[in-house]
């Protein structure tokens, strides 16, 4: 019993990334940050599942439309802190846990600050955010009215709320960078359990509808918050604060800032283009005269469809992630080829995955399989699964395209070079924006609406693997030439050699 109480304290014991087995390290590292990305999305799925079993398809049509309008302020968090934690990823490496601790604490107060702005700015803008979706109060429409009021809730809580997900975020991109993911593997199952609880406490006997639904999520991820910080503080003596720790230069305040801002903006700037796409979908649930179809068929499908590649994209996502922490740790110290054989083995280990996992995508929509997880019978509708099936049966096989962006995206963050993953995010969101506005019209030869061809919601799905396209031709050669031909690699002249010929 004691052996198997000390291997499992060991599990929390952070790993040294620059030693040791390179395929052993990434995946001891990855499975816990993939094991968190699922439970994290869980917090969406029990939301879309209590909800879907216990509320009605406008209530549930409300939530899903403003998932993508959350996601702005939600992903700039979630991109800020893990460009932030870089610089941390770079002091372990190196050694240099002062610098470290300092860090830790300036990352903080950044966080702050950017909290209160985000909250206050995305507050106050809660009506123009739905307004761009087209989801906007009726008295004369009663379906429309319901649809308006449950998305306004629902996203103004989920606002007050950025405070959580900021912080939730900061701690575990934090320890993450430290070399420790398996800490964040379990606050984030204690948040599970808490959001999992609390959505069914609000929502069925409380009966407080998507208000419910939106409380528990902050609630949850607060509470995690709070627990985890406790934990760290305990574990790593390094992290307590020591006087001076936030008077440092104006250049390591910088240094922080251009690594998180570029990864923030362009996570908000992705979002963007997902709500152009989602208003293009929103248009196949609405008549030539304006009239929302009964059901929003197109939205629940293709809502529930993008939550099946999401869980999906999760196994790549993961190994991305542990791909910059791997090569900035490597960086800091120096390791020139075990940052080579490192984005190598990483590859290797998402092509595998991707084999696999779009097998088991396309089998699912067998019969419209996935819809059940999600939807009670009632909810659940020919039309909604042919909607969510022509978008799986095009973006699951196109996921390969997916895995090389972000495997380019982390790497080129993690060796400290943010601009191009910028630029990306720039490209990714005019190729989305140019394929929805166009495409669908051009192929269906007019305006869309809920009698537009199947073909013109195809257009519409396109828009993912193009953008995915465009981003990966501005990260591609960069993140070669950063890591083959990187002029401090003892040898980058054998290299150069190569490159010239």
């Amino acid at each position: 019993m004691g052996n198997i109480w000390q291997k499992f304290k060991k599990l929390f014991d952070p790993i040294d990334l620059t030693k040791g087995n390179i395929t052993k390290d990434i995946l001891l590292f990855m499975v816990p940050i993939l094991l968190s990305l699922v439970f994290q999305q869980l917090f969406t799925l029990t939301d879309a599942i209590i909800v879907g079993q216990n509320l009605g398809p406008y209530e549930i049509a409300g939530i899903n439309d403003v998932g993508c309008l959350s996601s702005i302020a939600l992903q700039f968090c979630i991109g800020v802190t893990s460009g932030f934690s870089v610089v941390i990823s770079h002091k372990i490496g190196e050694n240099n846990l002062n610098d470290a601790r300092k860090s830790f604490y300036n990352q903080f107060l950044l966080c702050l600050v950017m909290t209160v702005l985000l909250t206050i700015c995305f507050c106050l803008g809660t009506n123009g955010l739905l307004s761009l979706m087209k989801i906007n109060p009726s008295e004369i429409d009663a379906n429309q009215q319901l649809l308006y009021e449950s998305a306004h809730d629902y996203l103004f809580i989920i606002f007050l709320g950025i405070f959580a997900n900021m912080f939730y975020n900061f701690i575990f991109s934090n320890l993450r960078a430290l070399g420790d993911s398996f800490t964040p593997f379990i606050f984030l199952i204690l948040g599970v359990i808490l959001n999992i609880f609390l959505d069914w406490l609000f929502i069925v006997p409380l009966k407080w509808g998507v208000v419910g639904s939106a409380w528990a999520t902050v609630l949850a991820e607060a509470l995690a918050t709070v627990a985890c910080f406790i934990y760290a503080f305990k574990k790593y003596d390094y992290l307590h604060y020591q006087k001076g720790d936030l008077k440092v230069s104006s250049d390591f305040i910088i240094d922080h800032l251009k690594l998180g801002l570029p990864l923030g903006l362009q996570s908000s700037i992705l979002e963007i283009g997902v709500i152009i796409m989602q208003m293009g979908v929103i248009a196949f649930d609405y008549t030539a005269s304006g009239t929302l179809v009964v059901g929003t068929p197109a939205q629940v499908g293709y809502s529930i469809a993008c939550k099946i590649n999401l869980m999906i994209m999760n196994v790549y996502q993961s190994i991305a992630i542990a791909m910059m922490t791997y090569l900035g740790q490597n960086q800091g110290a120096g390791e020139y080829k075990r940052i080579k054989k490192g984005l190598i083995i990483g590859s290797a280990i998402g092509l595998i995955s991707y084999a696999i996992l779009t097998a088991v995508g396309l089998l699912i929509t067998i019969n419209g399989a996935y819809m059940h997880i999600f939807l009670k019978p009632d909810n659940i509708t020919p039309e909604a699964i042919h909607y969510g099936n022509l978008y799986l049966y095009l973006c699951v096989p196109c996921d390969l395209i997916l895995l090389v962006l972000f495997i380019c995206r982390h790497s080129l963050q993690g060796l400290n070079h943010p601009l191009f993953p910028f630029l990306a995010g720039i490209g990714e969101l005019a190729a989305r924006t140019v394929c929805c506005l166009f495409l669908p019209q051009l192929v269906n030869g007019g305006p869309i609406n809920s009698s537009a061809s199947s073909l013109s919601f195809i257009a519409v799905s396109l828009a993912d693997p193009l953008a995915w396209i465009a981003a990966v031709s501005i990260m591609i050669v960069p993140l070669i030439k950063t890591v083959f031909f990187n002029k401090n690699d003892p040898d980058y002249h054998g290299n150069k050699k190569l490159q010239l010929k």
